[in-house]
């Protein structure tokens, strides 16, 4: 009896559950979700529709492409407060401009428990979706593009995730606007397949402990992927194309993985570790910088191997006094101005590389010495040290050199678009 009575409560709830046809006219949307019931289905005609919505219980709202959805430059165009809410095939735009409110195209509140957002476009609105609580939230396959009439400093993120655990972002385009993800005390989040232009950071990540940004697309961006303050990230299999500052940056980042990245070309640095401590950095690419990486602030004790630094000006910048291990199990790291031999074949060279001298460390802490760069004395120096290694005074130390490099998997997808 008691599997009986279940049987015919869902099938009760789900002959309850009913699509409605929503009228292109004002108010139209709002007078329909009153009459609405728990887990039915809006369908919005074609046509723009100037309201500000509150959807509070679990209804999924269908534009079906074709709708557009108006705020009207007040406030957020879209308020989800309630469980289970499904909204797909709008395009929304309109929102306010108060950074205060967090001003969205669509807002998922604390209470809206597993929300999901996909298949929208969200133009102009000063934040394009803010994950503000919401557990469990999915945004997916959303295209978002964000203001251009404010400094960039003055614009909101494409997407913001607030203490919202479980959350999944991803296969989104987003385009202007100031962040495309921006990330704040919260956890267990997934951000993967994205692609990221135009921006300052393409992924901006405070507080924001074992989380996962993996296959994700950064172009023209200021910054590639900055991690901060954070514990057992996975950064993996993602691309940084011309970002201008750096492509992957590690603040006070502690036991994370960072594997199998790609990054060419940025103006800067390939990649910035600061105060960053027991994470593996393995198998990435790091191509075409002014410095292939700079890391400081006591980022020694890192697991560095199988990453390829190719064609950079500067394929190291570290300022120590003691030596710093780079290879890991027999397995170090390539370099392309490494000009070593490999007599027994092994594809280790047979001596060690040290990608800095002495004179490295003076123009790095003495910026004028630069003008003596090609005077005989600090040729006759660099010569010395590369004779006698014994005269190094610490830095970085290859023990076992890979005489080729490993291109990792995301480089088939860059040079298939060449």
């Amino acid at each position: 009896m008691r599997w009986l009575l279940l049987i015919t409560l869902l099938i009760g709830g789900a002959a309850r559950a009913a699509d409605w046809q929503v009228p292109h006219r004002a108010g139209a949307i709002a007078d329909t979700l009153m009459q609405a019931a728990d887990g039915d289905t809006l369908f919005l005609a074609p046509g723009t529709y100037y309201e500000n919505l509150v959807l509070d219980r679990p209804v999924t709202l269908d534009g079906q492409g074709h709708a557009i959805l108006d705020g009207s430059q007040q406030g957020s165009t879209v308020t989800v407060t309630g469980p289970g809410v499904i909204i797909q095939g709008i395009t929304v735009q309109g929102s306010g401009s108060d950074h205060e409110t967090i001003d969205s195209g669509i807002q998922l509140t604390k209470t809206a428990k597993a929300p999901v957002v996909r298949n929208n476009i969200l133009l102009g609105n000063l934040y394009g979706v803010d994950i503000h609580g919401a557990r469990d939230a999915v945004v997916q396959n959303n295209v978002i593009k964000g203001r251009q009439d404010r400094h960039m400093n003055r614009r909101g993120n494409g997407i913001y995730v607030w203490n919202a655990p479980g959350a999944i972002v991803e296969n989104n385009d987003i385009r202007w606007g100031r962040d495309g993800i921006f990330v704040n005390s919260s956890k267990r989040n997934i951000y993967r397949g994205n692609l990221f232009r135009d921006l300052r950071f393409a992924v901006h990540y405070m507080y924001a402990d074992n989380s996962e940004v993996s296959g994700n697309v950064s172009i023209g961006n200021h910054l590639g992927y900055a991690v901060m303050f954070s514990t057992r990230v996975k950064v993996t299999n993602n691309i940084s194309l011309n970002d201008r500052d750096h492509g992957v940056m590690l603040n006070y980042t502690n036991k994370g993985i960072i594997r199998g990245n790609y990054v060419k070309n940025a103006r800067n640095k390939c990649t910035f570790l600061y105060n960053s401590h027991k994470n593996e950095f393995s198998d990435n690419w790091f191509q075409g910088c002014a410095i292939g990486i700079h890391f400081t602030a006591g980022s020694e004790g890192n697991k560095m191997a199988g990453n390829a630094f190719v064609g950079n000006r500067h394929q190291v910048k570290y300022v120590a006094s003691k030596w710093v291990e780079w290879s890991h199990e027999g397995r170090g790291n390539y370099w392309s101005d490494n000009a070593g031999f490999d007599v027994d074949g092994d594809g280790i060279a047979d001596s060690p590389y040290r990608p800095n001298d002495s004179m490295d460390h003076v123009l790095w802490t003495q910026p004028a010495a630069k003008m003596l760069m090609g005077s005989p004395a600090v040729q006759l120096v660099r010569w010395s040290q590369s004779t006698f290694p014994a005269l190094l005074p610490g830095g970085v130390i290859d023990s076992a050199p890979l005489m080729r490099p490993v291109k990792p998997a995301v480089a088939n997808k860059v040079e298939e678009n060449d």
